[in-house]
């Protein structure tokens, strides 16, 4: 059980008897008692260095008990003190009347030593174990949070360590994609995703051609056009991606966005053939950033088709293809704002 041993009390009370009285014997039970005479007195008191229990006179001139507890109800630095009034007001109303104010006891005058004790004994201890309570939900909270931070931490490495893993059989690929996620996550900043989905959308970017692993390197690599046997192993790439990653427990849907990043709004995309609203935000961006950064760089079959020709791609599909408000966003970004791929 908590102790209650030295627990700071403010007791008000008019008549300076009857004040001087509960003072004392709060004292002898203990507890580091201040008195006010009045309720601005209370107030200012309360206010400036609140305490864990208020002990609160009804009949008072000027400002009576009702509204002084009113008012430590309604400033945030006083509003979860417990109140108990202590008051000649012995009538069922009045007491109904300080509870509704948020008081949490009420004892009558004249009153009974042991019977008070108990009451502040009992609410003092209440405000200690809630309190108490209040500092191991937050230590739990910091503990989840922390826990939080080291998984995101872990599950960025693990899917570093995946792009590397592509890198070292195809540094085309591996550059693109993390290209990718810079440019995919400045969309998905301009078009209003929600930064927690964003996370998850970098890191789907950042290995969304991670099916390209099982692709014969000499296909990846072939400097001429691809035929219909070798560009229909390069489609399923979506599709390998998703089954490697959907085992894996992460708290966004990266195998979904990689599985879907090349399928288009009219239903023309792989592999699934999905259209419009069957397909995730986080994959409409991710489609667009993977459009312009394809069309932009060099590789190993052609070179580069420019920034230009990419916009001219997005322009002449919104709508049709790719999502209108991440087509508009990507023109912003480029035409207005500037930006350029990293290099």
């Amino acid at each position: 059980m908590l102790s209650t041993s030295n627990g700071k009390i403010l007791a008000v009370d008019d008549t300076p008897a009857s004040l001087r009285l509960l003072t004392d014997l709060l004292k002898s039970e203990g507890y580091d008692v201040r008195s006010a005479i009045n309720g601005s007195l209370a107030l200012e008191s309360a206010i400036k260095n609140p305490p864990e229990l208020v002990l609160l006179d009804i009949c008072m001139p000027e400002m009576d008990g009702f509204e002084v507890c009113r008012r430590l109800k309604a400033n945030p630095k006083t509003s979860e003190i417990p109140v108990i009034f202590i008051s000649a007001l012995a009538e069922t109303d009045e007491k109904l009347h300080g509870f509704e104010l948020g008081g949490v006891d009420y004892v009558t005058k004249p009153y009974q030593r042991q019977e008070l004790m108990a009451r502040v004994h009992a609410h003092m201890e209440l405000t200690r174990l809630r309190n108490h309570l209040e500092d191991l939900v937050q230590e739990r909270t910091d503990e989840l949070r922390e826990n939080e931070k080291k998984l995101r931490t872990s599950l960025i490495d693990f899917i570093t360590a995946l792009s590397a893993t592509l890198e070292m059989r195809d540094p085309y690929t591996a550059g693109h994609q993390k290209r990718v996620a810079h440019l995919a996550t400045a969309l998905a900043i301009d078009v209003g995703v929600s930064h927690d989905k964003i996370a998850g959308l970098y890191l789907a970017s950042v290995v969304h051609d991670y099916g390209k692993i099982l692709v014969p390197a000499e296909i990846l690599s072939k400097p001429g056009r691809l035929n219909e046997l070798e560009y229909g192993l390069i489609k399923l790439h979506p599709q390998t991606g998703y089954e490697i990653l959907k085992g894996i427990d992460f708290p966004w849907p990266i195998a979904q966005t990689v599985v879907q990043h090349h399928e288009r709004r009219n239903g023309a995309g792989y592999p699934h053939g999905l259209k419009d609203t069957e397909i995730l935000i986080e994959a409409k961006i991710l489609a667009v950033a993977d459009v312009v950064e394809a069309m932009v760089s060099h590789r190993p079959y052609r070179a580069g088709l420019g920034l230009e020709a990419a916009l001219q791609e997005l322009t002449r599909n919104r709508g049709e293809l790719y999502e209108p408000a991440v087509v508009d966003a990507c023109l912003k970004l480029f035409q207005e704002k500037g930006y350029r791929l990293p290099a």
